[in-house]
């Protein structure tokens, strides 16, 4: 394969589903000229494992939009919203009870 061919290639990226309710998980890369022979090949790979999945994708590697490192920043918790942490609700069962306690012996 000479070097004008190899640029009619796509990287792909292949992720695969064990079961129709699990999540996608990112198995391999490989070189395509089209998505469907990537999902081919990746599909042949497949057969030869032990575990097959239910399902599987490929995905052009440049279709895959991710945060750059310096965005990744944004991602980082801020420490004054403890009520998006569900032991932030922890008193309210005991509430419940204090206002079931008040109503009955009303």
């Amino acid at each position: 394969m000479n070097n004008n061919n190899v640029q009619d290639y796509d990287v792909y990226e292949v992720f695969s589903q064990k079961d129709l309710t699990s999540k996608f998980e990112s198995q391999f890369s490989l070189l395509a000229p089209t998505p469907e022979i990537a999902l081919s090949m990746a599909q042949e790979n497949f057969m030869r494992r032990e575990d097959i999945p239910s399902n599987i994708f490929v995905v052009k590697r440049e279709n895959i939009h991710f945060l750059s490192p310096e965005k990744r920043q944004t991602l980082l918790r801020v420490d004054n919203k403890d009520y998006r942490q569900p032991s932030y609700y922890g008193y309210i069962p005991a509430r419940w009870r204090e206002l079931a306690a008040k109503n009955s012996s009303n």
